[in-house]
């Protein structure tokens, strides 16, 4: 049948109209949770055109979605606290309903410690522990002696000028490596880091690893490793950050951070300033237990990002006063010797990142660092106030520790291929200066290689060997070797092994350095041997991430150290004490958690752990029974979603605690008594995520000094008591956050 001129118009204007129509309809995504399908709202969402390479970046609405505004083919990712990273590819006019999963058990953290290149937590052959935002966040913690002292089979001590320190797994804090986006912290005090010292003001997570790493970190790391991972802003133009917190017990920190990504460049500039004061559960003397703090501290980085390479350049400065106020002296009691210590710390580092084909990349990585402590002694006139330098050879001083570290890494991580591998090298160099140094400079260096492979053989099991050949400067360094094993048994369960062996040479402190004040009087040993060790984990694990998610894990340890290196009295006063070789160090035990979560609101963790210790002083010397201690920990946290408001508590028991006691002829034991700590805290959000407003109690059963029995007095308030906290706090803490997207 013959069409009609009318026939063809109608036809050619239905024709124009759905073609406008289609022109004129806009393309959605929509963000939705995976196990419950609500939308998820202020997503980040990041557009980078495939050929082009340039960004676009924007935030889900409040009903979870987002225009699609693309005018070439992309590469979408999309993220959001508590999920995993979404990424894909979309075209011009794609709609897509994305459904985000929820980590939530931290099975799907992407890890950097010691692996090939970043990978899932759940993958890695090692049980790397992540410690993210959120979770800092909740125990308002500010450093890491907050963030560490409700750890599973982790014990932190304080002590009021040396610090707080750490044990892992029955050793102490001179074995644990201490890193910063892979960079090794300087600065120990009496072999520990000060663990007020390290700020979290800027961190994005904190991944631990216990047991030993000396195949890929060396020195330091016979217990484990702690890597402290900066933020860094990849999804926004341009981002600003500011936080507050307050303590009851007189405690005021403040922190800005400003940052910016644009296109292939991106930078960062963060600052602020902590106040901690002076305390005594009981004293009210000049002379406190926890001394007062005022700590300074900046860093910042530019990154440069060009196809397959990165570079970034960063650095930091931290700054930090604490003030030993001394008793009233005798006779007319209007005087009072006050020592004055400044720590300076800063580092400068620039790191490379180059992917090539076939899943293979090289890393390198330098850093300068620089450490400083000055001590300062004035005999104070309180009458007038007025402080004149006491110039005598213990009233005044400086040491200086300098490092410099190199580390370039190529490693191919094919997750096709059976046979992966990486090798390496690195350079350690560390000097210190200063009157309390013997003969006023020492310097010792540490030159490393090392390779391991990570064969499947089959697809459920993984082996990976490693080798490290160490030259040290002032020590012979044995093989250090290893051997891990994963063994996936099904989609819940997997088993890990892991054996090596560790080598530790002693740090300058040990070796040359005197530290003396009203408390303390530590003498260097230049006669010291290095540590050597040998090291066994196994770990069973088994999750079922459903929308009841559960969570067992155990595992065991067993650590031999030759020649450990701990403290003992030299006989010459009852402050007085020196570095000595203990000839065999043994600890052994092992843990078992169970987690629970009923996604989204609810989330509990609860671990029992046993810890045994025991040694001998001499070669031919049998040690003696495994002293224990008895830990146990839980957190829960309850979420309200719909007013974002949220509920964490956490719980530590620790036991009877066992520490190694010397004295002049024979190896003792001392204890301290049980004790238990508790934190509750509340968060709540404002303005769409804007405002977070934190506020709670910590140490609710009030903890400050715990009895102890056989202790030396150098680490605590005495030998009859250990320094813990100072005493139930309340908290506020206030967090105001920016962004702006294109």
């Amino acid at each position: 049948m013959k069409k009609g001129p009318f026939s063809l118009l109608h036809g050619l204007i239905i024709s124009l109209l759905a073609i406008a129509s289609a022109n004129g309809q806009k393309a959605f995504i929509k963000v939705t949770d995976k196990k419950n399908s609500e939308p998820v709202a202020y997503a980040h969402v990041c557009f980078e055109g495939l050929k082009t390479g340039k960004p676009l970046y924007t935030l889900t609405s409040i009903d979870g979605t987002v225009q699609n505004e693309v005018h070439e083919p992309s590469k979408i990712a999309v993220s959001f606290m508590g999920y995993t990273t979404y990424k894909d590819t979309i075209r011009p006019g794609e709609s897509l309903d994305i459904r985000l999963v929820p980590s939530v058990l931290n099975m799907n953290e992407v890890v950097v410690t010691a692996q090939y290149a970043p990978e899932k937590a759940d993958k890695s052959i090692y049980k790397v522990e992540v410690i993210n935002a959120r979770q800092i966040e909740q125990k308002a913690a500010t450093n890491m002696a907050d963030l560490l002292k409700n750890q599973s089979t982790m014990q932190v001590t304080q002590d009021g000028v040396l610090g707080t320190s750490l044990r892992i797994q029955g050793l102490s804090g001179e074995n644990v490596k201490f890193l910063q986006d892979g960079v090794p912290m300087i600065g120990r005090m009496n072999g520990n880091f000060d663990l007020n010292q390290i700020n979290l003001n800027n961190v994005d997570h904190v991944e631990l690893i216990e047991g030993p790493m000396s195949v890929i970190y060396g020195s330091n790391a016979l217990a484990g490793v702690i890597n402290v991972i900066t933020k860094e802003n990849k999804t926004s133009l341009l981002s600003a950050t500011v936080n507050s917190y307050y303590e009851s017990v007189g405690v005021f920190n403040f922190d800005a951070s400003a940052s910016a990504s644009l296109n292939r460049h991106g930078f960062m500039l963060d600052g602020g300033r902590n106040f901690s004061p002076s305390y005594s559960p009981v004293d009210t003397s000049r002379s406190k237990i926890f001394k007062p703090r005022r700590q300074y501290f900046f860093d910042g980085y530019y990154t440069y990002t060009a196809g397959s390479l990165k570079l970034k350049l960063g650095g930091d400065y931290f700054n930090e006063l604490l003030i030993d106020k001394g008793a009233l002296m005798p006779v007319y009691y209007i005087n009072a010797l006050d020592n004055y210590f400044t720590t300076i710390r800063y580092s400068a580092r620039a790191e490379a990142s180059i992917k090539l084909p076939r899943s293979k990349v090289i890393n390198i990585l330098a850093s300068y660092s620089y450490y400083e402590r000055v001590k300062q002694t004035f005999d104070v006139e309180l009458t007038t106030l007025e402080k004149i330098p006491v110039n005598n050879s213990d009233g005044q001083d400086t040491t200086g520790i300098t490092s410099w570290i190199g580390r370039a890494t190529f490693a191919s991580n094919n997750t096709d291929h059976k046979l992966n591998y990486q090798t390496g090298a690195d350079i350690d160099l560390e000097s210190g200066n200063g009157k309390r140094i013997l003969n006023n400079y020492q310097q010792i260096g540490d030159y490393a290689a090392f390779f391991s492979l990570n064969y499947t053989p089959l697809k459920p099991l993984i082996i990976q060997p490693g080798i490290r050949f160490i030259y040290n400067t002032k020590y012979n360094a044995p093989l250090v070797y290893a051997l891990s094993t994963k063994w996936n048994m099904d989609d819940e369960w997997s088993l890990r092994f892991s054996y090596a062996r560790g080598f530790r040479a002693p740090d300058l402190k040990e070796l040359y350095l005197n530290f003396q004040d009203v408390n303390h009087d530590i003498i260097g040993n230049p006669n010291l041997k290095a540590e050597q060790s040998n090291n066994i984990n196994l770990g069973l694990n088994w999750n079922s991430e459903k929308k009841n998610a559960w969570n067992i894990e155990g595992s065991g340890f067993y650590n031999l150290i030759n020649n450990v290196i701990l403290l003992a009295p030299t006989g010459k006063g009852p402050t007085s004490y020196t570095y000595v070789n203990l000839s065999k160090y043994k600890t052994t035990g092992g843990s078992a958690s169970l987690g629970f979560s009923l996604y989204p609101s609810f989330k509990l963790q609860c671990s029992l752990s046993e810890t045994g210790v025991t040694g001998s002083m001499d070669e031919g010397m049998n040690p003696g029974p495994f002293q224990w201690l008895t830990e146990v920990s839980l957190t829960a946290n309850y979420t309200l979603v719909k007013p974002g408001l949220s509920f964490a508590l956490f719980y530590k028991y620790t036991g009877k605690a066992p520490q190694v006691v010397f004295n002049d002829t024979s190896l003792g034991w001392g204890y301290v008594n049980p004790f238990n700590l508790m934190d509750l805290t509340a968060t709540k959000v404002f303005w769409e995520n804007r405002i977070r407003l934190s506020a709670g109690v910590k140490n609710i059963f009030n903890v400050t000094t715990v009895p102890a029995s056989g202790m030396v007095g150098v680490h605590g308030s005495g030998g009859d008591g250990m320094n813990i906290a100072w005493g139930r706090t309340v908290f506020l803490r206030l967090s105001f956050t920016f962004n702006k997207y294109k």
